[in-house]
């Protein structure tokens, strides 16, 4: 368990159901552990139905500065794209900000049908997961429709005009977030702002933002009878670039993937692009070992790796 789960005992959760199905009792509560950052529970109510708890942490220990309002970007994301009809989200049916019953944010959710794909993966066939993949990359192509004029995390107030000005304050965060633990990275992270800066004309051609979830790996798809079922997790939701999401990144890219995107061919700049994201993604992922207080420091190691190759490319 990381520090950022914020378990509530089943006396406070039945109390949080009641606010939320005033007209149904709840028969069963169970945990779900996949996920690393918030709590999650499986609810069964008396009328046959199910809903999910997502539970935030209770305060900012465990979080890094990349990660703003995080309760708050998922719903609104959530609603983006409901709103959009671009994509099947889960409905939410009760969100509570109001910390009166938990002293957290939380909200109850529609269960989604179907399976989670990175519990069903290694059943699959080649044939089964390549479908799935062309079809995770329509969605990330779909999400290109919901637009913005500016650049930001969906939780943050703060907006930025330009997108090189938001990769650069998710670079420094990264930075600072590394210096107040002391977390050694392998590397002179200091000089990484000066290398970006000397590929800004790059950013630069990007002229409007569009929503990335940012974190599309397959522990966050459902499926069912073969095809893509929904999406979840949208915390980490922002007004970016499509290339930012986590289907992009050099050890997760594929042929089926791209060519759902519509995309098998990158131009210079958009590789260069697409290279920051990686060193992006590789930071935070060592980073935030040390912040979520991972039993084992596996993920560190691997990322660790990862940042090293891709930096050998700038």
């Amino acid at each position: 368990m990381t520090i950022t789960k914020n378990k509530q005992t089943d006396i406070t959760i039945r109390r949080m159901a009641k606010a939320a199905f005033p007209d149904k009792r709840v028969t069963s509560i169970k945990e779900l552990t996949e996920g690393m950052c918030n709590v999650t529970y499986l609810l069964g109510l008396d009328d046959k139905t199910e809903s999910i708890l997502k539970i935030s942490s209770k305060d900012n220990q465990g979080r890094m500065s990349n990660e703003v309002n995080l309760m708050e970007a998922e719903v609104r994301a959530m609603e983006l794209v409901k709103e959009s009809g671009l994509l099947k989200v889960a409905d939410i049916y009760y969100y509570d900000c109001s910390k009166t019953i938990c002293d957290s944010d939380y909200f109850f959710m529609e269960k989604l049908d179907g399976d989670n794909y990175i519990l069903i993966k290694e059943n699959l066939s080649q044939k089964e997961i390549a479908q799935l993949n062309f079809e995770i990359g329509q969605i990330s192509k779909r999400l290109t429709d919901i637009r913005e004029n500016q650049f930001g995390f969906l939780g943050d107030t703060e907006r930025f005009d330009s997108l090189y000005e938001f990769i650069c304050r998710m670079l420094c965060n990264l930075i600072i977030d590394a210096r107040k633990k002391d977390i050694a990275l392998g590397i002179d992270i200091c000089k990484l702002p000066e290398k970006l800066a000397q590929n800004k004309a790059c950013f630069d051609e990007v002229t409007h933002a569009t929503l990335v979830h940012w974190d599309m790996w397959e522990g966050n798809v459902f499926v069912k009878e073969g095809h893509v079922a929904g999406v979840i997790d949208w915390e980490r939701a922002m007004w970016g670039e499509a290339y930012m999401d986590d289907r992009f990144r050099r050890h997760t890219r594929n042929q089926h993937f791209l060519e759902g995107y519509g995309q098998t061919a990158f131009s210079s700049s958009e590789l260069t692009r697409i290279t920051w994201y990686d060193i992006i993604l590789y930071l935070t992922m060592m980073i935030e070992v040390f912040y979520r207080q991972y039993d084992d420091d596996g993920q560190y190691r691997w990322a660790k790796g990862m940042l090293e190759q891709t930096l050998s490319g700038i």
